[in-house]
């Protein structure tokens, strides 16, 4: 164990530490979504989920001015679902794209990810190149003819016109953890508990002047969690969308600046102390949708955020339902859609907890401004 060397280490350093160690992270070697994995996430639950999130940006690529040509750019793309699903509908739509230049680019730390989400989206197994001067560590062609390039690093991704999408990747961050004291905020660190040597405890720390710059003047709650990561992301995502255009949308389960303490693990879908057999479970933390907000200021224009159930409903996931359950007959099937839908959709479970948060450039806000539709933010109107 690193702090048995080093001392009591950050939260964020803990995070960093079992999550993606290179030999023994979390990431870096398990599967660990789907049934038999550790959690499940949307796209994994129904396809449905996904073919919105494609309805999405091809509705905001022509709003947008139909650009002649888009990055689409999915960050921590899990087995490479949400892509796939993407990718379908951009199929379906082809004669409205075939005149832009879609290329497709995957930023994902985990060797074992890459290799899924390489033979899903390509059909084909890639090598990863260790010797090569290119940002990118694969290049493939995926299923439906586009380009396709993985990375390590989003501040590796070409510039241009893009669209974003992060869909539980910003609650797996390091975070640190800081609690107001009467000498002022003093960071939470996780130590040995020197009575059990096996056994691991947090400790409160000394006092960090840097990241309490990162907190709000008003703030009222006397524990924050906070993402220096997730700050030179978002930054990063909003100069780029502002500077070339195109939009970045964030799903996530979160919070709006109202909630303390949020770190959590989980193991096969359970509940796992965090701080119990570091590596065997996954680690996360609610993301703080008002910090993000902060970070990018009035470089972009932002919506949300909202529940997953308003943005799934105002996508026309209910009309996608009823046309699914006509064409299919059978009752096992109909019974895998309601399911499926009830879990996306229900208060009690993923409709209320995940939120979804987007990113435009003010020109793409002013355009709208006499009607306020933007897709998933606003009910569409079918006929």
């Amino acid at each position: 164990m690193k702090i048995k060397a080093t001392g009591p280490l950050t939260v964020a350093e803990y995070m960093k530490e079992v999550l993606t160690n290179p030999i023994k992270g979390y990431y870096m070697h398990h599967d660990m979504l789907g049934e038999h994995g550790d959690f499940i996430t949307s796209p994994e639950i129904s396809q449905v989920f996904g073919e919105l999130i494609g309805v999405w940006c091809i509705s905001e690529w022509m709003s947008g001015g139909k650009s002649k040509s888009l990055k689409l750019v999915e960050l921590g793309p899990g087995k490479g679902s949400l892509m796939d699903d993407i990718l379908r509908v951009f199929s379906q739509f082809q004669h409205l794209l075939n005149s832009c230049d879609i290329s497709v680019h995957l930023v994902e730390v985990s060797p074992k990810l890459s290799e899924i989400q390489a033979t899903k989206l390509t059909g084909s197994i890639i090598e990863t190149k260790y010797d090569d001067d290119s940002s990118a560590y694969k290049n493939g062609v995926t299923k439906c003819g586009l380009p396709i390039s993985w990375y390590h690093d989003v501040q590796d991704v070409p510039e241009g016109y893009t669209f974003f999408i992060a869909h539980e990747f910003f609650d797996a961050l390091p975070i640190h953890k800081l609690q107001k004291t009467s000498d002022g905020w003093r960071e939470m660190l996780i130590d040995i508990d020197p009575e059990i040597p096996h056994k691991l405890r947090f400790v409160l720390g000394s006092s960090n002047s840097i990241l309490a710059t990162l907190i709000q003047a008003d703030e009222q709650r006397d524990h924050v969690e906070l993402s220096p990561n997730a700050a030179v992301i978002i930054q990063k995502l909003a100069s780029q969308i502002n500077t070339f255009g195109g939009a970045a949308l964030i799903a996530d389960y979160g919070h709006s600046g109202d909630k303390t303490d949020t770190f959590r693990g989980f193991r096969a879908h359970r509940l796992h102390n965090v701080l119990v057999d570091p590596g065997t479970a996954d680690l996360t933390a609610d993301v703080d949708f008002s910090f993000l907000k902060s970070m990018i200021g009035n470089t972009v224009a932002s919506l949300g955020p909202i529940t997953q159930q308003d943005f799934l409903k105002n996508m026309g996931i209910d009309l996608r339902m009823k046309v699914l359950l006509e064409n299919n007959k059978d009752v096992k099937t109909q019974h895998h859609l309601i399911e499926s839908y009830d879990v996306l959709m229900n208060p009690c479970k993923m409709g209320q907890r995940f939120k979804f948060f987007s990113m435009f450039p003010h020109s793409r806000m002013e355009s709208i401004r006499g009607s306020s539709i933007v897709a998933g933010f606003s009910e569409l109107q079918f006929s």
